[in-house]
Formats: structure tokens, sequence, C-alpha cells
């Protein structure tokens, strides 16, 4: 068991969160450096709350569309006016979550579950030929009128997938497909077979499937020899310690602790992140975070493996700093379907931890974080999907609780991750009355997911050039905006305008790079400023020394801003954060090559 280094205090009943308004559509709001723009309902054909059949899961970004996944589909919106996205096509298709990548005018869409048929279409699969699990693929050259192009179908099913270019040949992606299912009988799909032996190249366990796509024709993709990167994992069994709460309802079918015919190591994955640009794969699996070397897309090989069964009961997605030194990993404690973020909850369950990878990429875990306000027990909630904001100097990471709303963490220091703003709505449901029945609570069915409760809140939220995306599981889709404070500046947030991308898919994470801006020196002059990392003087010094070099053009600025360059140069050895001024430094020089 890992070194607790951090963590925070349990979530706090006095945050403004936990007393706001609920309702499906006129809930209370709170906001915290962010501001909502718009909120655009689901489209009529999604438009129900019945169990997880109809609500929203993941996003993915290209030019001006999202794609916003749904368990029976996925629309296209145009998000040109973010104040108002425009629907561009709804696509009826029983996909279980539907996990998105798009890639040129490719869609990839994740199938899992035993409802899913090769036709899209609703009713359930009554003949096991008529079954898809796997991936879908469409084409969306006209995002108004999608075509479906093939069904990838492959032995476990696709819960999540994440793409990996290939390195050299821009015709050829490969999507490394994760779940946790078992097999398909081998008389469904053909070469499927399950078993408990990690040696065994024969069983379909084990393993990440890869598929193989040539661009120019997608309808030949196949899937490859998938990554083994589980052998000899085993001693740390998928819950010891802290599980998932008992209940009753479940009695004897819920495991508290390995089996004695369970395997004691991970087989697969719930989500893998790949960072292309490092040739680096972060894989989150059930107790085991995996670092994988993908520079050989097709031959992919575990580099360390780090386990945390006491307090971490599922690993669930990551993400990766931009210098690629630390990673994220989150822990889906409770399957998303449960009130996980009450003031009683754990802390060391259903919120994230930062872990550092050293030169050799071995990784070490640091600080938990859990969303620091108390959740209610009508509203699930548990740390899930998110992205890297792309402010230079810091590494801000923001994503979605469900229920508990969209938040903002700061962990650019790996002992001391806090938190920096959110975005949160009241629960879907009102609270039941505790001694008297009420028609609120009289329909609702307590044998069900959820408790009975709708489920909801945002699946996954993201930054994607200039604004926050968050795909909310039942009212629809998001938009919102980062606002100034003291904790996140006006520069910081220009700064982070100026990174854009003209595709995004979270789980393939992309390299920023930041142009040479007054903007970018400014953001790590604030960083200074907040942190006391540098003298007050020199900080006055340094802004009235950028302010008249901007006043300036051409060979004039460039010589104010090398000459200013040379001063903090001078500044590193006598700063309390010298790794930020000689920083700053840099982008000082770099802003002066780029004078003209």
């Amino acid at each position: 068991m890992p070194t607790l280094l951090s963590a925070q205090t349990y979530p706090s009943a006095k945050d403004p969160r936990t007393t706001l308004k609920p309702g499906r559509f006129d809930a209370g709001i709170a906001e915290k450096n962010m501001r909502l723009l718009s909120t655009t309902p689901k489209p009529a054909q999604f438009d129900t709350v019945r169990g997880l059949t109809f609500v929203n899961s993941d996003l993915a970004f290209r030019d001006n569309l999202v794609i916003q996944a749904n368990f029976a589909g996925f629309t296209i919106w145009d998000i040109k006016n973010p104040a108002k996205p425009a629907l561009l096509s709804v696509v009826r298709c029983i996909t279980s979550q539907g996990d998105p990548t798009i890639y040129g005018n490719l869609l990839f869409l994740s199938a899992e579950g035993a409802g899913n048929r090769n036709d899209c279409a609703d009713g359930g699969v009554k003949d096991p030929k008529d079954h898809m699990a796997g991936v879908r693929i469409f084409d969306v050259s006209d995002p108004t009128a999608p075509k479906l192009v093939k069904n990838v179908q492959t032995c476990k099913g696709s819960h999540t997938h994440t793409l990996v270019p290939h390195p050299k040949d821009k015709n050829v992606i490969y999507l490394y497909v994760s779940g946790q299912q078992g097999a398909r009988p081998d008389t469904e799909l053909a070469g499927c077979k399950n078993g408990n032996d990690p040696a065994d190249v024969s069983n379909s366990l084990y393993q990440l499937d890869i598929i193989k796509v040539e661009l120019d024709r997608p309808e030949n993709a196949r899937v490859i020899p998938g990554a083994r990167i589980f052998t000899g994992l085993g001693g740390a069994g998928e819950c010891k310690q802290f599980c998932a709460p008992v209940d009753p309802r479940f009695a004897g079918r819920q495991r508290q602790a390995p089996a004695e015919d369970m395997p004691d190591g991970p087989r697969n994955c719930h989500d893998v992140t790949a960072y292309p640009a490092m040739n680096l794969l972060a894989a989150s699996c059930s107790t085991h975070s995996i670092m994988v070397d993908i520079s050989n897309p097709e031959k992919p090989f575990r580099i360390d493996a780090l386990s945390d069964t006491n307090n971490f009961q599922g690993r669930h997605t990551a993400a990766f700093s931009n210098d690629g030194k630390k990673i994220i990993q989150t822990d889906e404690w409770g399957g998303g379907t449960s009130p996980m973020c009450q003031a009683s909850s754990m802390i060391e369950l259903g919120g994230n931890t930062v872990i550092t990878l050293d030169a050799k990429k071995k990784q070490s875990q640091r600080a938990y974080f859990k969303l620091p306000a108390a959740q209610s027990a009508e509203e699930n909630c548990v740390s899930h999907n998110g992205g890297i904001i792309p402010v230079p100097g810091r590494d801000l990471y923001i994503q979605g609780w469900y229920q508990g709303g969209v938040s903002i963490m700061d962990f650019t220091d790996p002992d001391k991750a806090f938190e920096v703003g959110y975005f949160d709505r009241g629960s879907i449901d009102p609270p039941r009355p505790v001694d008297v029945p009420s028609a609120a609570s009289a329909g609702m069915n307590r044998n069900v997911r959820g408790n009975g409760n709708v489920i909801g809140g945002s699946w996954g939220a993201y930054y994607w050039n200039g604004l926050v995306f968050s795909s909310e599981m039942d009212r629809g889709l998001d938009i919102l905006e980062l606002t100034p404070s003291a904790e996140l500046t006006a520069n910081e947030i220009a700064a982070a305008k100026l990174v854009t991308f003209k595709e995004y898919n979270p789980q393939s994470q992309p390299k920023m790079v930041w142009p040479a801006a007054f903007v970018v020196v400014r953001s790590y002059l604030d960083q200074l400023v907040r942190g006391q990392g540098l003298a007050a003087a020199r900080t006055t010094a340094i802004d009235a020394a950028l302010t008249a070099a901007e006043q300036q053009t051409g060979a004039a600025r460039a010589a104010a801003l090398r000459t200013l360059a040379t001063q903090v140069d001078r500044d590193v050895a006598g700063a309390k954060d010298g790794a930020r001024v000689r920083a700053m430094a840099g982008e000082i020089r770099r802003l002066a090559a780029a004078t003209k």
C-alpha cells in the first residue's frame, strides 16, 4: 500500500453546492470560475429518463462539430454559435454506452452488452448472429446524414476504445479496445475463449484487443493480435478492503473479496489513454495502473504497473500532464449510479489520484483528490471523465462527476491537488420524505439502479478550443466558459485559448504547444504573484517592463524583451519558485525571437 502523502478533508457540507434546489430543468446552480453559456436538451429521439437506455455518454470533437454519444445512438451538433448549438443529425442505434472517437470523416462507437444488433435496431437480439459487440464505424463526411460502414466484432465487445495513430503511415490508425466483460461464446464469434491463465495466449482475456483501420478502406477494418500486458500481475485482487457498500438486496451476489476461482490480477482495463506524442499509454485496469510503450502500436509492451488495492476500487480513466511527468487516474467507485460523494463517503475512494513518472516511466502514487462538496443521497456522484485545460505553467484537469457537476482540479504540485472551479446543479430528484410518503417518492422503484433516482449529471467535461463542453446524461449538452479570478486569471484563460486543435478525442491526448505571446508570459507572472514565488518588487517591475515592451514594435520590442529576459535570469537564484521564473525567462526570449 503506498504511503498517503496528502489528502483532502472529507467533503464539506458548507459548500454552496450542498444546498441547491432540485429539479430536472429548473435546479439551482452554483458556479465558480465558470459560467454556463447554454444548455441544449436531448433531441426527442433520446428524451427519456428510463434507466440507462437513453442516457447521453461521451463526446468527440472536430472543427465546429460536437459528437454526443448516447446509449441508443448519437447526436451531431454544430457549435459555431455556442449560445445556441444547431442540431445536424440524430442517429438511433442501440450501442450500449457508445464511446465515440472521430478521425477525419470516420466516427467510431464502442458497443458492449447483449442488446446491440448489427442493424442498430431496437428490440434486443433474438438470434446470436445478429449480435453486435465491438466497434461500429460510421461515415460522417456529411454530418447531416451519417452512414454505417462496418461493425467490427470483438470477443469481449468494447466498453471504451482509444485511438493510436500509426507513427509513419498517415493512412493507418489503431483502436485499442477496453472492457471487462467475459468472452463471447465460440459459437457466436469463432476463436473466442474464456480462461483464468494469463499466460494462455489462446484465451481472449488478459489482453487489450486492437483494431487496425486503413482510412481509405474502413470497410476492411479488422482485429489484429492484441496487447498482452497483464501477464505476471498476480497478487492483488479486485477488491480487498474498501469495496462498494454491501447492498442487502443483492445478498450473496455482491463480491466483497476475491472468490477462490477468480484471478488475482487484472485481465483487462476499463479505459486506456494514449499520449501518442510521447509513445505512451496509461491503462486503468481495476486495481492496477499500467504504463505501456506504444512506439510500435502493433507490438506494445508494459513498462510498469502500480497497484493500490486498498484505496482504489475500480480505476476508470487517466490523463497525462502536458510534459508527460504525471498522470491522473480516476476511481469510479460504485459504477457511477450511486451517491458516492456524500459527507460520509470515504475520501480514499471515488476520486482521483495523482501519479508521478520518473525518467524510466516508473510510477509513484502521490495525492488523492475528492470532490470537496457533499452531495445528496439523490445524486449519483463519483469521479468520471475529463481532460487537460491548456494553461501554461499549470496542470489543470477538468472533469465530470455525474450529479456532482463539473470540477477543475489543479495538480501542478502532485502532493497538493486542489479545486480551482466548478459548475453544479441541484439533484434531478427531490429529497424523499423520511416519515411521510409523498407522490414524488411513491413512484420511485427502489429495486432499480440508482435506488429509484434518475441517473444523470456530467458524464465527461472537456476543454475544447476555448470553451468547456459537458455531456449531461439526462439534461442535454452544457457549454460553459471559464471566468477570471485570482485563482484563474484573465491572462491564463487567454493563453489557454491560444491552443486549438482540428480534432479532439479525450482518450487520445494531444500535445499542447503555445505560440509566443504576452499572455503566455503574463500567465507565468500571475502564477508567481499568486504563489509568492518571486519578491513582489520584482514581479511589479517585470509587469511594468512587459507593459513597456508591448507598447513598442519591431526591433525595439525585441530588444526590450531580450534585456528583460536577461534580468529575469538573475532572479532565478533568489526566487522561491526558481523553476517557474526560469520558464518565464524562456517564454520572454521566445517572444523576443518571434517579434518582427
